[in-house]
């Protein structure tokens, strides 16, 4: 449980500092070009949740957040024996989580500055916290899927 309190905290941290300096450097909607037609740091505000789904519900998206963490804690990290990936993917899915949720409650709004053009698809724009949640979420269902695989071929 420690390792994950430590992992989440820096991972947190982290996201913080790079929004604190995307908010202090860039103004609204301004961008840097970083890799020319596919990849820009551009400074949006996010009022809602992935693709601003439940825009202006703070509250709802606050409260969302803190349930996500004491479930996280109450059925993935409580009482439990966890390996190495565990502990990787339980750290990164908490601090994204974390992350949005500190700018939701400070801000009332998440800073995201990731912006990326793919097959001339302009994606909409995230931010570290998102990516760390997606990939913890990646990581986990894989785990899953190759738990249950294991289960049946060793049941055979």
């Amino acid at each position: 449980m420690i390792l994950i309190i430590i992992f989440s905290l820096i991972l947190t941290a982290f996201d913080q500092i790079i929004k604190i300096l995307i908010d202090i450097k860039l103004n609204i909607d301004e961008s840097i070009n970083i890799i020319p037609n596919f990849f820009d740091i551009t400074k949006a505000y996010n009022y809602g949740a992935a693709w601003s789904i439940l825009n202006n519900k703070q509250f709802l998206l606050i409260g969302i957040g803190i349930v996500a963490l004491v479930i996280i804690y109450i059925y993935f990290i409580r009482n439990k024996t966890l390996k190495k990936i565990d502990i990787i993917a339980l750290s990164m899915l908490i601090a994204g989580i974390l992350g949005n949720l500190i700018d939701r409650i400070r801000l009332g709004y998440v800073i995201d500055y990731l912006d990326f053009q793919i097959f001339k698809y302009d994606y909409p724009v995230f931010n570290m916290a998102d990516t760390l949640i997606v990939v913890s979420m990646i990581i986990l269902i894989l785990k899953s899927i190759k738990e249950e695989k294991d289960a049946k071929n060793n049941s055979k």
